[in-house]
């Protein structure tokens, strides 16, 4: 899969998420971008919106903000995506599991389940800040 060509707005809005250590929200991201001709969350939205279908951006829902994809891979490939969110630095650590995979998708054909996307969301004390 080759890489798609980004409009400025994209390529502006992936650039601010790739700087950052943690999660973003959109509000987060147009303060950020208002120097460089934001001036409606609707310009961040649309710019998130395509960046997430290239996959090259996830929502955390759980904390309705945005992050870059730490593993650029073909998310199509994968029906699973994890995220380790530190509830005390932000850290967000990206990661798949065939295994979990399996069992969801195995769970989904056994209940005649259509799966369009699996997302989880762990919540918890990173290695650091449980070291600290």
């Amino acid at each position: 899969m080759h890489a798609p060509e980004l409009t400025k707005n994209q390529r502006l809005v992936l650039d601010a998420l790739s700087r950052e250590d943690g999660p973003l929200s959109a509000y987060s991201l147009l303060d950020q971008l208002r120097e460089h001709g934001f001036r409606a969350p609707l310009q961040v939205y649309r710019a998130l919106e395509k960046l997430i279908d290239y996959g090259l951006v996830h929502r955390l829902e759980s904390l309705n903000s945005f992050v870059a994809c730490a593993h650029p891979h073909d998310h199509h490939a994968h029906g699973m995506i994890a995220f380790a969110i530190c509830e005390k630095c932000g850290q967000v650590d990206e990661f798949s599991d065939e295994t979990v995979e399996a069992r969801l998708s195995g769970w989904s054909r056994d209940h005649a389940f259509k799966l369009s996307k699996t997302i989880i969301e762990m919540r918890g004390t990173c290695a650091q800040c449980k070291a600290a």
